[in-house]
C-alpha cells in the first residue's frame, strides 16, 4: 500500500507538464506582442517623438525580459520538479541549467523579476508627465520591495549553500602541473 502511494505521488509531477506547456503558449503570444510593436516602431518612426521611441523600445525589452523569465521558469522548472532534460554536451545548452535547483532558479527568477520592474519603473519616470505621483510612488515602492525580497533570496541561498572549503575540509591549493603554487612554492606534482 506504501509503495502504490508513493508511486503515485512521484508520478503525479507529470501533471506539471501541461502547464510548462502553456508557458510555452504564451511565449508565443510574446513574441506576436514582440513583433506587433516592433512593426509599430519601424513603420511609424518618422512620426515619434524621442521619449516615444525610447517607451516603445523599452516595451521591445521589457517583452524580450519576459520571455527570458518563461524560459526559465519552462526549463528550470521542467528540469527541476519533472524530469531531466537530456541535453548532454548539446552546444546550445544554457550555462545555467547545469546546475540549476530549486534555490538557483528561485534566485534567478527573483533577479528576473527586478530586472523587468525595473524597465516597468524606467518607463513610467520617462512618461512622468502622464503619471500620478501617487502611482509614481507606489511603483518605486513595489520596486524596491522586489529588489529586497530578491537580495534576500541571494543571501539566504549564499548562507544555506555549503562552502567550497567546507566540503572538502581546507582551503584548495592552486597547483599547476608543470611549473609553480600560487603560493611561489615549486610543485611536486
Amino acid at each position: 500500500m506504501a509503495r502504490t502511494v508513493g508511486s503515485t505521488i512521484f508520478i503525479s509531477r507529470w501533471l506539471q507538464a501541461p502547464l510548462y506547456l502553456g508557458l510555452i503558449a504564451a511565449q508565443g503570444v510574446y513574441v506576436w506582442r514582440f513583433m506587433q510593436e516592433l512593426w509599430h516602431l519601424v513603420s511609424d518612426v518618422g512620426h515619434l517623438s524621442e521619449n516615444e521611441v525610447m517607451l516603445l523600445v523599452l516595451g521591445l525589452v521589457d517583452v524580450v525580459m519576459i520571455a527570458n523569465l518563461l524560459i526559465m521558469v519552462i526549463i528550470g522548472g521542467y528540469e527541476t520538479f519533472v524530469s531531466r532534460i537530456n541535453l548532454r554536451n548539446h552546444p546550445d545548452q544554457p550555462e545555467w541549467l547545469s546546475h540549476v535547483n530549486a534555490n538557483v532558479l528561485k534566485v534567478k527568477l527573483a533577479m528576473a523579476i527586478v530586472g523587468i520592474s525595473s524597465i516597468h519603473l524606467l518607463q513610467t519616470f520617462i512618461n512622468a508627465g502622464n503619471t500620478s505621483s501617487n502611482t509614481m510612488l507606489w511603483q518605486t515602492v513595489i520596486h524596491l520591495t522586489f529588489v529586497v525580497s530578491a537580495v534576500a533570496l541571494a543571501a539566504i541561498d549564499r548562507f544555506l549553500s555549503p562552502k567550497t572549503s567546507d566540503r572538502h575540509g581546507a582551503e584548495p591549493h592552486h597547483v599547476q602541473v608543470d611549473g609553480d603554487r600560487a603560493d611561489g612554492d615549486r610543485a611536486s606534482v
